[in-house]
């Protein structure tokens, strides 16, 4: 597979933290002791770097990781495993999304997490190494994730799962609580953490039992990124610290979109995360920007 991009550039990183926290330009330009046009040109990706570093500390990135990224310096390095995992990343309109199957070598039972735009490869493998997928798990309910569902459900009959808090789906489906198990074959189990914000049921499925442990976070986290939320970033920002960072440090991060990445990896280049990351701003008065009408990866 060709290398897949990083999901966000530095100034979608910029533009996603000053929404979540509610920043204003004016705000944000007067904070940080920068002129609204460096602020707007970092903003459409032009990387002024004294601007940017400035920037970062009064958006709770590090300015140091930000600043690397901006330059294209860094790429997660990919971990291998070499049996009972697959990815697959699909084209969606403008954007690509991932899709992940797991499963126990010796009894063939197998699980998919999302299904992407389009399941054909994950369903040729299904069929090619003659396994039996037992359940679809679904991180969260936004088409992109699941637009293939109807197609991969009605092929191989498998029980399709959502979080309790996430709206119907296009198929039949049971719904789960936060920290329920589920086991395939005897040894891998999967564990429901739910990391809400960017939807209300966002489910993280923590995997244990392969070669190494799995974290599909679907929007949650990216490599060198966080999920957005118009309305509720804070909650997503603290789920992520609480319940993914907190995972084994050599956990392997599968997010929606974008590369693999490993939780160790991600602590010391993602900005929102690394130890640069400076702790939380209290503003007496927040003010309000425009709003988008609905969450992006």
């Amino acid at each position: 597979m060709p290398q897949i991009p990083l999901e966000d550039n530095f100034n979608d990183l910029i533009n996603k933290a000053q929404r979540g926290w509610k920043i204003t330009d004016a705000r944000l330009a007067e904070l940080a002791g920068v002129s609204l046009a460096d602020l707007a040109a970092l903003q459409q990706g032009k990387p002024i770097y004294a601007a940017l570093r400035r920037v970062a500390r009064h958006l709770r990135l590090d300015p140091e990781a930000l600043e690397v990224l901006a330059k294209g310096g860094w790429y997660p390095q990919q971990p291998v495993f070499p049996r009972g995992f697959a990815m697959f990343n699909t084209p969606c309109g403008d954007m690509r999304v991932n899709s992940f199957l797991i499963w126990d070598p010796r009894t063939r039972e197998a699980a998919a997490i999302d299904t992407g735009a389009d399941c054909d490869d994950m369903l040729h493998l299904i069929r090619s190494t003659q396994l039996d997928l037992r359940h679809i798990f679904i991180t969260h309910s936004h088409e992109d994730h699941v637009g293939a569902l109807p197609q991969l459900a009605d092929a191989t009959r498998a029980m399709v799962w959502r979080s309790e808090r996430e709206p119907e789906l296009a198929r039949p489906s049971r719904t789960f609580t936060e920290n329920a198990y589920f086991h395939l074959g005897g040894n891998i189990a999967i564990k429901t953490l739910l990391v809400n914000g960017h939807t209300p049921g966002l489910t993280t499925f923590f995997v244990t039992g392969l070669s190494w442990p799995l974290a599909c976070v679907g929007d949650a986290l990216f490599s060198c990124s966080t999920g957005g939320s118009p309305t509720q970033f804070d909650l997503q920002y603290r789920n992520n610290r609480q319940k993914i960072l907190s995972l084994p440090k050599d956990t392997v991060i599968a997010p929606g979109h974008g590369p693999l990445t490993t939780l160790a990896q991600e602590k010391l280049h993602n900005p929102f995360y690394t130890r640069g990351a400076t702790a939380p701003h209290t503003y007496a008065q927040p003010e309000q920007i425009d709003e988008p009408e609905e969450d992006l990866p």
